[in-house]
C-alpha cells in the first residue's frame, strides 16, 4: 500500500461513536492510524475462533488473497523479475537469421577499358607474327561495361554475436538485482500496510457495533423514563413539561441511533472494500475481545526488532545499491567493449550451396568512444547525485521508523493505562444511575438530575467502548511498527512482542 491508496481510505471513521449527551450529537472519532498484522492461523474462516486475533486474521487472509491493489504490487514484482532476467540474458550469445532476395534493373554501369588496354599489345603481337610469315592471331577487342547491381541477388546468413568484455552489462545486472530486491521489500511493506488497515477496519467495525448497542440500550432506558414520567403526571406528582421532556429525549436518541447505524454500515463497507468482499453484505458476528490486553513492551527491544525486520529499510537500502550500480553503468561508458561476431551463410544470384556460394566471416569487434563533448561526464554526475539522494533517503526512513516505533509504543501505553480508569468510570456511573432511578421513582429528584445521571453512564459506556478497542488498535499499530511479519508469508512466527 505507496501506500497512498491505503492511507486515503483511512479517512473512513473507525472509532466508536461517543455520545456527548442524550440530547447532544453522536460524535465519531477519526481512525487510529495503524492496525497491524496478527499471527493467528492464516486459514481461519470469519468468526472461526474464540478471540479477536483469530477472527480478525480471517479477514487479513482474505485481503492478502483478493485485494486488487496488492495484486498490482505483485505484478510489479513480476516485472522486476523479468527485468533481471533480461539483464542477465544480455551476456549470452545472440543468434539471428537474416535473408535478402533482390531484383534490380538499371542503375550505374561500370566501364572497363579492355580495348584501350589490350588492343595496342595485340596489334604489336600480330605485326610480329606477320613479319615471321605467320597469320595474325589476336583479335581487336572492344571496351566492356557491366551494371553495378545484379539483376538477381540473394544473401542469407546466420549472425552470432557474443559479448566478451562489456562492463556496463555487469553493472546493469547488479542494478536489476537491487531493483528486484527493492520491489520484493516494497511488496512485503505493502502487505503489512494492508494487514494493518484490515485490522484497523475490523476494530472500527466492532467499535461501531458496540456503540450502536449502547445507544439502543439507552433508548430502552429513555422509553422506560417516559413511561414513569407519564405515570407520575397521571397521578399529579409532576407537571406536563417533564413528560414532554422525556418524549423529546427519546425522539432525539432515535435520531442518533439512525446515525449510529450509518457509521456501522460505513465501517463494514470499508472492511469489505479492503478484503474485496461484496459491498453491503452482512458479515459474520465478530468474536469477543479478550479481557486481558497484551503487556507493555520494552522500547529497546521493539526498536531492535524494527531495525531488523521492517521491509522499508530493505527497500531503501536496495534503492541505494541500484543507484550505485547506475553510477557504474555511466562510468563503464568510458571503457571499451569487445565482442566476437560470426556471420555464415550463402550468397549468389540463386539459392544453393557449394563453392562460390557458401561463406563465413569471423570478427573481433572493438568499440571505444574517445570523445563525446562531455556527455558521459554529465551522466556520471547525475547518477552520483541520485545515489547520494538515495543514501539520504535511507537515513531519513531509518529515523522515521524510529519515530514511528516510539510514538506507537507511547500511544499503546497511554491507551492501556486508560482502560482500567474507563472501566471504573462505568461502574461508578452505573451505581449513580441506580440511585437516581430509585429517587426518581420516589419523586425526590428532578427530571434533569435523572437525565444527567443517565447521560453520564452513556458517556462512560461509550468511552469504555472507545478505549477498549483503541487499546487493541494501538497494540496492532505497535506490532506493525516493530516489523511484525505478514501471517500468510510467515505462518510460523508466533508470540507477542519481545
Amino acid at each position: 500500500m505507496s501506500s497512498s491508496w491505503i492511507h486515503a481510505q483511512n479517512q473512513i471513521p473507525r472509532r466508536a461513536l461517543l455520545l456527548a449527551s442524550l440530547i447532544g450529537v453522536l460524535a465519531s472519532a477519526h481512525t487510529c492510524a495503524n492496525p497491524s498484522a496478527t499471527d493467528a492461523a492464516p486459514n481461519a474462516a470469519p468468526n472461526a475462533g474464540n478471540d479477536a486475533a483469530q477472527d480478525a486474521n480471517s479477514y487479513v487472509t482474505q485481503a492478502l488473497r483478493s485485494n486488487l491493489a496488492l495484486q498490482q504490487q505483485a505484478l510489479n514484482l513480476v516485472a522486476a523479475t523479468a527485468a533481471l532476467a533480461e539483464a542477465r540474458a544480455r551476456w549470452r550469445p545472440n543468434l539471428s537469421l537474416s535473408a535478402r532476395y533482390s531484383r534490380a534493373k538499371g542503375g550505374r554501369e561500370i566501364e572497363f577499358p579492355l580495348a584501350e588496354l589490350l588492343n595496342p599489345v595485340y596489334q604489336t603481337l600480330n605485326q610480329q607474327l606477320v613479319a615471321q610469315g605467320q597469320p595474325a592471331r589476336f583479335p581487336a577487342l572492344e571496351n566492356q561495361s557491366f551494371e553495378l547491381l545484379r539483376e538477381r541477388e540473394q544473401d542469407s546468413r546466420l549472425s552470432l554475436i557474443q559479448p566478451l568484455y562489456a562492463p556496463a552489462l555487469s553493472a546493469a545486472i547488479r542494478a536489476s538485482e537491487a531493483g528486484l530486491a527493492a520491489q520484493e521489500a516494497a511488496l512485503d511493506a505493502f502487505q503489512r500496510v494492508l494487514v494493518r488497515d484490515v485490522k484497523h477496519a475490523y476494530y472500527g467495525w466492532q467499535s461501531a457495533r458496540q456503540a450502536l448497542a449502547i445507544v439502543a440500550s439507552s433508548q430502552d432506558v429513555l422509553a422506560e423514563n417516559r413511561r414513569v414520567n407519564q405515570s407520575l403526571f397521571d397521578n399529579g406528582k409532576v407537571t406536563r413539561d417533564q413528560v414532554l421532556r422525556a418524549e423529546a429525549e427519546l425522539l432525539a436518541l432515535q435520531q442518533q441511533e439512525r446515525e449510529a447505524r450509518n457509521q456501522v454500515d460505513a465501517a463494514r463497507n470499508y472492511l469489505s472494500f479492503l478484503t474485496e468482499l461484496k459491498m453491503g453484505q452482512e458479515l459474520p458476528e465478530p468474536a469477543t475481545l479478550p479481557e486481558q490486553v497484551p503487556p507493555v513492551a520494552e522500547l529497546s527491544a521493539v526498536l531492535r526488532r524494527a531495525m531488523r525486520d521492517r521491509p522499508e529499510l530493505g527497500q531503501v537500502n536496495s534503492g541505494v545499491r541500484a543507484r550505485e550500480a547506475e553510477v557504474e553503468i555511466a562510468q563503464a561508458d568510458y571503457r571499451p567493449t569487445l565482442a566476437f561476431a560470426l556471420d555464415a551463410g550463402i550468397q549468389g544470384s540463386s539459392y544453393g550451396f557449394g563453392s562460390g556460394q557458401n561463406f563465413a566471416v569471423g570478427s573481433l569487434v572493438l568499440n571505444w568512444k574517445l570523445f563525446d563533448g562531455g556527455v558521459r561526464r554529465a551522466q556520471v554526475s547525475a547518477a552520483a547525485a541520485n545515489r547520494d539522494a538515495a543514501s539520504i533517503r535511507a537515513t531519513e526512513v531509518l529515523r522515521q521508523i524510529e519515530l514511528e516505533v516510539r510514538q506507537a509504543l507511547d500511544d499503546y501505553n497511554a491507551a492501556r493505562d486508560s482502560l482500567e480508569t474507563a472501566r471504573a468510570r462505568v461502574a461508578a456511573a452505573s451505581a449513580t444511575l441506580e440511585i437516581a432511578a430509585r429517587k426518581r421513582d420516589a419523586g425526590s429528584i428532578s427530571q434533569v438530575e435523572y437525565l444527567d445521571a443517565r447521560n453520564t453512564l452513556t458517556q462512560a459506556e461509550l468511552n469504555f467502548n472507545l478505549t477498549r478497542f483503541d487499546v487493541w488498535s494501538r497494540y496492532a499499530t505497535l506490532r506493525y511498527a516493530s516489523g511484525e511479519p505478514v501471517p500468510a508469508l510467515h505462518a510460523s512466527a508466533q508470540g507477542e512482542l519481545p
